[in-house]
């Protein structure tokens, strides 16, 4: 969506989101939001699950083993070229 539309606040205080941005952000009847101000603005975003917070730990762990792997590896070929580190 890269416009803005207008919607009417009802008696109730309730207002319909946009088709487009309900697709966009998989958001569906019965689905709970997040609703709150932020820099002079009403925001309104769809909270992440403890299932996708966990596969984003997992994906970081994974992510962190690997870097560490890599850099083990990167030294030990640094110290068979260069020898090891003078004490100085």
């Amino acid at each position: 969506m890269t416009r803005s539309e207008e919607r009417k606040v009802g008696e109730r205080g309730q207002v319909t989101l946009p088709k487009e941005l309900r697709e966009k952000f998989d958001i569906h009847g019965g689905d709970e939001v997040l609703v709150h101000a932020e820099d002079g603005k009403i925001t309104i975003e769809k909270p992440v699950s403890r299932d996708e917070l966990a596969e984003g730990y997992r994906q970081y762990a994974a992510a962190s083993e690997s870097l560490a792997e890599e850099m083990s590896d990167v030294s030990r070929e640094a110290d068979r070229y260069l020898g090891e580190a003078p004490d100085w």
